[in-house]
């Protein structure tokens, strides 16, 4: 269950940092395939729900610099 977990968190941040930039629609995206995979490995609903809202809140609440890259 946790080597699923790991490869399938790794697999998601690799993609995220393949983008040229980070774009709403991407952060979007990669926290969906990270609260697929936390339901996945059976993890309580409601801690994915404050986990994913929490990094959210937190990623599209800050200015993202044009020149930064992931």
């Amino acid at each position: 269950m946790f080597e699923n977990l790991t490869e399938r968190l790794s697999r998601t941040v690799q993609q995220l940092r393949g983008k040229g930039r980070l774009t709403e629609d991407g952060i979007r995206e990669t926290l969906r395939e990270v609260r697929i995979a936390l339901l996945e490995a059976d993890v309580a609903l409601p801690v994915v729900q404050g986990f994913i809202g929490e990094v959210r809140e937190k990623a599209l609440g800050q200015e993202i610099l044009q020149s930064l890259t992931p």
